[in-house]
C-alpha cells in the first residue's frame, strides 16, 4: 500500500525556521516526482517545490532562496527545510508523488499527483 507520512510542522514566529518531512512507504521516492504544496484558509493548493528531471529542483518563487528540498533515498523520505518564515507562509503543507519524472514547466496542478500525504500544518506568528 502506498503511503506518504507529512510530519514537521507547527507553530513559529517571524523569521523563525521548521523542517517538514514527508516518509513514503509501498514505493521508492527516487523513482517518482516528489513534491511539496500547500493550501492556506480559503486558497488553492499550490505546487512549493518539486524534484524535476535531472536531480533539479523546482521552486515556487515567492519561497526561493529560504526553502530547501532535500531527500535520503535510504530513508525513503523527502524533506522541506524552511527558513526566514513569513506570515503569508501559514497554511497545511502537504507532501505529494507522481510516478517518474518530470519537467520544471509541469510541476502543477495538483491533480497531477497520484499519491498525497494527510497534511501538517504551519502556522506563522508574527
Amino acid at each position: 500500500e502506498v503511503q506518504l507520512q507529512a510530519s514537521g510542522g507547527g507553530m513559529v514566529q517571524a523569521g523563525g525556521s521548521l523542517t517538514l518531512s514527508c516518509s513514503a512507504s509501498g514505493f521508492a521516492t527516487d523513482g517518482y516526482a516528489m513534491a511539496w504544496f500547500r493550501q492556506a484558509p480559503g486558497g488553492e493548493r499550490e505546487i512549493i517545490s518539486c524534484s524535476v528531471i535531472d536531480d533539479s529542483i523546482f521552486y515556487k518563487d515567492s519561497v526561493r532562496g529560504r526553502f530547501t528540498f532535500s531527500s535520503d533515498a535510504a530513508k525513503n523520505t523527502v524533506y522541506l527545510q524552511m527558513n526566514s518564515l513569513k506570515l503569508e507562509d501559514t497554511a497545511v503543507y502537504y507532501c505529494a508523488a507522481k510516478p517518474g519524472v518530470i519537467t520544471s514547466t509541469i510541476v502543477s496542478p495538483a491533480s497531477k499527483y497520484d499519491y498525497w500525504g494527510q497534511g501538517t500544518l504551519v502556522t506563522v506568528s508574527s
